[in-house]
């Protein structure tokens, strides 16, 4: 069967799919043979994949979701860390494109409850350490009540999501409210495979960040506040452990080394955290 399957893919053009589809196949009758799959069983899998379609949109995404419990968004992270470079870390099922454009030093919070945070630092190349000016940085996070905007009506379209571009420096810097800790969607298949296997679906607080700047392979990875009670139980294995940081209390504004737009508004006392990405 397997060799049948590789046969039908003998005039694939595209070397690379042509590889990967072989290979998926052939793990995937050995893995049929390996567990004995009965028929039964097969439908059920059929049935999971189909209700997860169901329950897709456009700001929900069922299949990321089981590829970040079953781990295999973790592993195709790390096969894609290496050396100096960020490690990346789970997307999420919950980016949204095209989030408003902040200036190096903007405001995310606006009129959201919690904690304030103050969150700057640099983009620099892994090589060489020098400033990466221009980087994009496609931020996102949930708010203080543990949903993103496009989970929960009551958040203004577009909260706790922005864009911005270093500067010369390579610097960036933004003013947000600490996130919270969170369940992933347990309303669906993922969900009814999480409780079969009792497994919880919390996730640790974290922010969002997608980077992206010429000459650079993209990344995308996620920064988390040390003192977080999930951080060694994350349900999606997205935790690496130089992606993990110390929110520090502070009560001067003064002593951000990055001009916010708006410290004068900072909550006292709030948390201040300083992090370099190396793409």
């Amino acid at each position: 069967m397997t060799d049948a399957f590789v046969n039908y893919c003998r005039k694939t053009k595209d070397p690379r799919l042509k590889f990967v589809l072989s290979r998926l196949a052939a793990h995937l009758h050995e893995f049929a043979k390996e567990v004995e799959l009965t028929h039964e069983e097969w439908l059920q899998g059929m049935d999971l994949l189909y209700r997860a379609g169901r329950i897709s949109s456009p700001e929900r995404s069922e299949f990321i979701l089981f590829s970040d419990v079953l781990g295999l968004s973790a592993v195709v992270d790390m096969v894609g860390s290496g050396g100096k470079r960020t490690e990346y870390s789970n997307l999420g099922p919950f980016h949204i494109a095209d989030a408003k454009w902040l200036e190096p030093g903007g405001d995310m919070i606006g009129t959201g409850d919690g904690d304030h945070v103050a969150f700057y630092g640099r983009v620099l190349d892994a090589r060489s350490g020098a400033p990466v000016p221009g980087a994009v940085l496609d931020i996102w996070q949930t708010a203080a009540n543990g949903l993103y905007s496009n989970q929960d009506p009551a958040q203004p379209e577009g909260n706790l999501r922005c864009r911005m571009k270093t500067d010369a420096g390579g610097r960036y810097g933004f003013t947000t409210v600490r996130p919270a800790p969170y369940t992933v969607p347990d309303d669906g298949p993922v969900g009814d495979l999480l409780r079969a296997t009792g497994r919880h679906p919390w996730r640790p607080a974290h922010f969002h960040f997608m980077i992206k700047a010429e000459g650079y392979r993209p990344l995308t990875t996620e920064i988390f506040p040390a003192d977080d009670p999930y951080i060694d139980q994350d349900a999606v294995f997205g935790v690496r452990h130089r992606l993990v940081v110390d929110l520090v209390p502070e009560t001067n504004p003064a002593r951000v080394p990055f001009k916010m737009t708006a410290a004068s508004r900072l909550k006292t006392p709030f948390f201040r955290v300083e992090y370099d990405f190396r793409i």
